[in-house]
């Protein structure tokens, strides 16, 4: 991947807690409002309980969505949870800008969550015919993304301390029957501020940025 000179640093944002729809559209404006000067961002965040389901989803994935809404979004895939407890990571990267391909992207991506879950002492994989990070084959991380004028947004979501239980009301991701897990199953209790400092680690090695910035203020 190529560095733009003058693009080197990556800017973080740590939103807490926070609507799914109202975030969704921000990203949209951002996405839609930036020029060749850009600097990229990741949002990292957590929503209320909702289901979302992408631009290939299908009815028939969503099982018993009860009391849980479901939102129709613009990223790839299917139907998905998120819920509090579930780390969520927004890529806003202007991947044109930095020479890189989408396939190229989501393996980077994919890579970023297995050396985090090494650092934990868990063992993730990736599947070729199906995106997301895999522990023991249960889904422990999605992946989920858009590409618009050349950037993207949309992202990740990891499992890591939450009610696992509206994942049932679903088929994840496309999947029935798809056995999915969370990161407190298998390295015990966690700090969330942790594994999102070392989550920020892993995006600045593996999309070759040479440092970090915390960025203030809101996304409106």
């Amino acid at each position: 991947m190529l560095i733009a000179s003058g693009f080197s640093t990556l800017g973080f944002r740590e939103l807490g807690t926070q609507p799914y729809e109202p975030v969704w559209r921000a990203m949209q404006r951002f996405t839609d409002g930036r020029n060749a000067d850009t600097p990229d961002e990741v949002w990292l965040v957590q929503h209320p309980p909702v289901f979302t389901q992408g631009q290939a989803g299908k009815a028939e994935h969503l099982l018993l969505p009860g009391e849980i809404p479901v939102v129709q979004v613009d990223r790839g895939g299917q139907v998905t949870y998120h819920g509090p407890g579930q780390l969520v990571v927004y890529l806003l990267l202007d991947v044109r800008r930095r020479g890189c391909g989408v396939r190229e992207l989501v393996t980077r991506m994919e890579q970023i969550l297995i050396d985090l879950l090494a650092s934990y002492g868990v063992a993730g994989a990736a599947k070729a015919d199906a995106p997301g990070v895999y522990v023991d084959g249960a889904k422990i991380a999605s992946l989920g993304l858009r590409i618009r004028k050349g950037c993207s947004f949309h992202g990740l979501a990891l499992n890591l301390d939450m009610d696992m239980q509206p994942f049932k009301r679903i088929n994840p991701c496309g999947y029935a029957g798809l056995p999915m897990t969370q990161l407190c199953d298998h390295a015990g209790p966690i700090e969330f501020a942790e594994v999102s400092a070392r989550l920020r680690s892993q995006f600045v090695k593996h999309l070759d940025y040479a440092e970090q910035t915390t960025l203030k203020g809101g996304i409106d």
